[in-house]
């Protein structure tokens, strides 16, 4: 009875200054769609997929100001907002099984991604009737978890290879994908929804020929365009990370493409690298761009990253630092999604984008297709969870032992 009270509580206090609710102790799984909050009358049962859920509408979020948040001193758009926990993804329902079967550890480790709101990811892969899906997806937002703002990623643009003669698609590919963006920016409509456009696009620029690389500038520059005309959208945009390229580059970029049509911009999307390197490479950032507030995706780096020290020449003690990029192991979820960050005058939140569990390729174990679930990796970032924003004094690599290049993922000269 105390447990339902408190629910109960929850269910009608206001909305929190921390946007994401305390995860606690893991749920029954058969409470009900919210994975938070025990089911309340009226609200949809929880569907295999998210389709047909009963007539909702779009998302519209709990009352406040201005979402688009575009001018620099507008109030952070994402505080006092509840974010959606999708309980039908593959974290939900490995968690879900674990119960069913009994196994409480197991359980409670991939409860720390399954109860967490994390971004759903849409683009090329979205088909077939894309606009369908995200209507639909909308929907089930509604009606699953009423009050509560979708997370949504666009990864539209091509980045299959690195070479001197990768195009992208060309030109053709440049027009279906400006299409994408339409159709999209039609289909989430007048929708309240956080969207972060298009990770490792600006990164890879110079991974295409060099005769295409303003060309995809100017597709990327087509979707801000686009995408910065929805009404109840807060946008943030691909930067990079803090261990990728310089400040000064990535901010001209950003300027190029319309950063000042759009709240911000989001660091460390797919990498490992410390959350307190971020904000320091951010904040550069953003004095570059008019004071821009940013994300920081925090979704793999509670241990930060793997370096492995490659010794050129030990007897003149020349070496060069090497960093295990794919599925580097004993890594571990960071700062659990939320508002209250360590420099709320420009980092908005920290936020889980990067999806946990999910396949990189096959290096290190990882099963193909790129992109399948891998519950064994996020069983892994639940047992190495942490808070920290940087590396505690005495740690090699995230953890107090030390351990060998291998047992951390360091694939020697197999790696690329």
């Amino acid at each position: 009875m105390a447990l339902l009270l408190t629910v109960l509580c929850a269910l009608m206090a206001p909305a929190a200054a921390s946007a994401q609710l305390p995860l606690g102790p893991p749920p029954d799984p058969r409470l009900g769609p919210a994975p938070d909050l025990a089911p309340v009358p009226g609200q949809d049962p929880t569907p295999a997929v998210l389709r047909d859920c009963e007539p909702a509408g779009k998302p519209h979020g709990l009352p406040q100001f201005d979402p688009r948040g575009v001018a620099t001193a507008a109030p952070n758009p994402l505080v006092g907002q509840r974010w959606f926990v999708d309980p039908v993804e593959p974290q939900w329902q490995a968690y879900a099984r674990f119960k069913r079967q009994g196994r409480d550890g197991e359980a409670a480790l991939m409860w720390k991604s399954a109860g967490a709101s994390r971004f759903r990811w849409f683009g090329r892969f979205t088909r077939p009737r894309m606009q369908k899906k995200v209507r639909e997806y909308l929907n089930c937002v509604s009606a699953l978890q009423p009050g509560s703002i979708p997370l949504m990623t666009v990864l539209r643009h091509q980045g299959k290879a690195c070479n001197a003669r990768y195009t992208g698609g060309g030109a053709a590919e440049d027009a279906r994908t400006r299409k994408w963006y339409r159709d999209f920016a039609e289909a989430v409509g007048d929708a309240r929804v956080v969207i972060a456009f298009e990770p490792d696009s600006l990164g890879t620029i110079d991974c295409l020929k060099r005769s295409r690389r303003t060309a995809r500038m100017k597709l990327l520059r087509y979707g801000v365009d686009a995408l910065s005309k929805l009404p109840n959208a807060t946008i943030y945009l691909e930067a990079g990370a803090s261990d990728w390229e310089p400040a000064k580059r990535t901010a001209w970029q950003l300027r190029y493409l319309g950063i000042h049509k759009v709240r911000g911009f989001m660091l460390n999307v797919t990498h490992y690298d410390w959350t307190g390197r971020n904000i320091r490479h951010g904040l550069r950032i953003s004095r570059l761009t008019g004071g821009k507030h940013f994300i920081i995706s925090t979704a793999f780096n509670g241990r930060g990253p793997v370096h492995v020290r490659k010794w050129i020449s030990r007897g003149r003690h020349i070496w060069r630092t090497l960093n295990v990029w794919c599925h580097p192991l004993k890594r571990g979820l960071g700062p659990a999604p939320t508002t209250n960050t360590a420099r709320p005058d420009r980092v908005d939140a920290y936020m889980y984008i990067g999806r946990p569990g999910y396949s990189a390729g096959s290096c290190n174990g990882g099963p193909l297709p790129i992109g399948t679930f891998w519950p064994e990796r996020a069983l892994m970032f639940g047992a190495y969870a942490t808070d920290w924003i940087g590396p505690p004094r005495g740690t090699a690599n995230g953890h107090f032992k030390r351990y060998s290049p291998r047992a951390l993922g360091f694939c020697g000269d197999r790696c690329t």
